[in-house]
């Protein structure tokens, strides 16, 4: 790795790492602020777990929007659309998994320090650990660990294989489902919820449809590599040598002769 290069990557990382920081101090803020004002209003009892619920659905929220970006960047007919520019496209994409973290960690958090949840620290970490509603808690368990696993490959993105990180990245979908299902499990109390659950499910559903069954132009390229590479392979597994054209070959023997 060269000097810039390596001066590039520790920049990118130190501005990543101010804007998680920059975010979370907000978020930290702005929980407090809102804390303190519930907490007026409904007691000391309810108001974490108000604000522990209000932190979910915003995560939620935020994660739809993640995925449906995600989607709309590997979606086939995206090359074909002028607004947002690709570049806004990445960016959107990379700030609202940040925010998306962010809510994320402070929805565990106010809901594990919470002695009425009956969620805990170690309900919130380990499956069928919380004694609200053991299955609801557990599927928001697994979502995390496979939106982290989601996170790590797409901070790995360019450092890896594609072979290897992008099946791993697509998990994020799966992340989604498992929230959808946590959040709707874990109780809807008002129609307003449920409708929100509803029309969320259907929009990532149909996008997604769209998205995989059609065939954008690197796919087809791809697909047509695939397939000369498995033509070129030989019965023992070695490669084929390429055909020379015979101009080529003439050429080739005249430069010789």
């Amino acid at each position: 790795m060269s000097r810039e290069s390596a001066t590039s990557s520790i920049r990118s990382l130190g501005l990543g790492a101010g804007l998680v920081v920059l975010v979370t101090g907000s978020a930290v803020l702005t929980s407090w602020l809102v804390g303190t004002a519930v907490t007026a209003v409904v007691g000391d009892k309810m108001a974490p777990w108000i604000l522990g619920r209000a932190a979910g659905i915003t995560s939620y929220l935020l994660l739809v929007g993640l995925v449906v970006m995600g989607l709309v960047l590997s979606h086939p007919a995206s090359s074909t659309w002028r607004r947002p520019s690709p570049a806004v496209r990445i960016r959107t994409h990379v700030s609202l998994s940040v925010f998306t973290l962010v809510f994320t960690a402070l929805h565990i958090v106010v809901l594990a320090t919470d002695q009425y949840a009956g969620v805990g620290w170690w309900g919130a970490f380990v499956p069928m650990g919380a004694s609200y509603r053991p299955l609801p808690m557990t599927l928001g368990v697994i979502a995390l660990y496979a939106g982290l696993a989601a996170g790590i490959t797409a901070a790995l993105a360019g450092r890896v294989s594609s072979r290897l990180w992008w099946p791993i990245h697509k998990v994020a979908i799966v992340s989604l489902v498992l929230v959808w299902l946590h959040g709707v499990l874990a109780g809807i109390d008002t129609p307003l919820l449920m409708v929100m659950y509803v029309a969320t499910g259907f929009l990532v559903v149909v996008l997604a449809v769209s998205r995989y069954l059609g065939e954008s132009h690197r796919d087809e390229v791809e697909e047509l590599a695939r397939v000369r590479a498995n033509e070129l392979m030989a019965p023992d597994g070695s490669h084929r040598p390429l055909a020379v054209p015979r101009r080529r070959r003439s050429m080739e023997l005249e430069d010789h002769g």
